[in-house]
């Protein structure tokens, strides 16, 4: 009200509409993306959850396989036996991909913990080569290593180390037509002023196109997602790899072309060398 008496109406401008529409659109947004972390975290939680106890039944089912193929309940006939392999194989293969689910799962929940303890990269690349003589031989492949002479032991997580190679390695074998070539490397390189360790993994296969080097390592990501497609799995193989090289301070890449086969590298801080 002015000196006359006369009530002053306060002006709305487009600015002041602007404003609160902009606001109102933050505010939206803030909710969706509190409920897409709360929809994302009881996905972390069912998958860690259901991998849990998938389990404690797909071990039971190998297991008890196990004891009908040793023969521990009756001798059984070669027939049986070839039948109870096959059951045998599809087991473990259906508890790799729950143990890399669970994996998984503990990553994206941060709960990746750290056992540290100290081995030689030449003895874990042997250990992963005759855990493959199979795979390798079944297609003729040709494997080799080659590790820097004098590297010290490392002083990380070996099991973590070993699923990043034993992850990386599975795909050059499934990805190389037979008759190819794979390889593993490790050795020192230097990173602006820093040290660090660098392992490849390679490989002669089909390559990789550059649209798709990204997309590789995102969670449940594959190159061909049909149901027709040639190889089969969780497509968390690459993303696991990663969240194991981060957990370690470290990086992972790639270099690959269509026809030309892949060259997958990952770093580990000179912080994890036995020096």
């Amino acid at each position: 009200m002015d000196a006359t008496g006369v009530t002053q109406v306060e002006k709305t401008t487009p600015w002041d509409l602007h404003l609160s529409a902009l606001e109102n659109q933050s505010l939206e947004a803030m909710r969706l993306i509190n409920e897409l972390r709360v929809r994302d975290s009881l996905k972390t939680q069912f998958l860690s959850n259901i991998s849990h106890d998938l389990r404690t039944p797909l071990t039971a089912i190998v297991t008890h396989a196990e004891i009908l193929r040793d023969g521990m309940l009756g001798e059984i006939n070669d027939q049986q036996r070839r039948s109870i392999d096959g059951i045998i194989a599809g087991g473990r293969q259906v508890l790799n991909m729950v143990n890399e689910i669970l994996t998984y799962a503990k990553g994206s929940a941060n709960q990746l913990d750290l056992v540290i303890s100290e081995f030689s990269l030449d003895d874990l690349i042997e250990q992963l080569r005759i855990l493959n003589t199979s795979l390798l031989a079944r297609k003729n492949l040709e494997f080799s290593m080659s590790v820097e002479s004098g590297l010290p032991l490392l002083r990380a997580d070996r099991q973590k180390i070993a699923h990043i190679l034993g992850n990386l390695l599975g795909n050059a074998i499934a990805f190389t037509p037979a008759g190819g070539r794979i390889w593993v490397k490790g050795e020192l390189a230097r990173r602006g002023d820093a040290t660090e360790l660098v392992l490849e993994v390679g490989d002669t296969g089909v390559g990789i196109a550059p649209e798709h080097h990204e997309l590789i390592f995102r969670e449940f990501a594959q190159v061909d997602a049909s149901p027709s497609r040639a190889h089969h799995g969780t497509g968390l193989g690459l993303t696991i790899a990663r969240q194991l090289v981060e957990v370690h301070g470290g990086r992972i890449w790639l270099e690959s072309e269509p026809g030309r086969g892949s060259r997958f590298f990952f770093s580990l801080p000179s912080s994890y060398l036995a020096l």
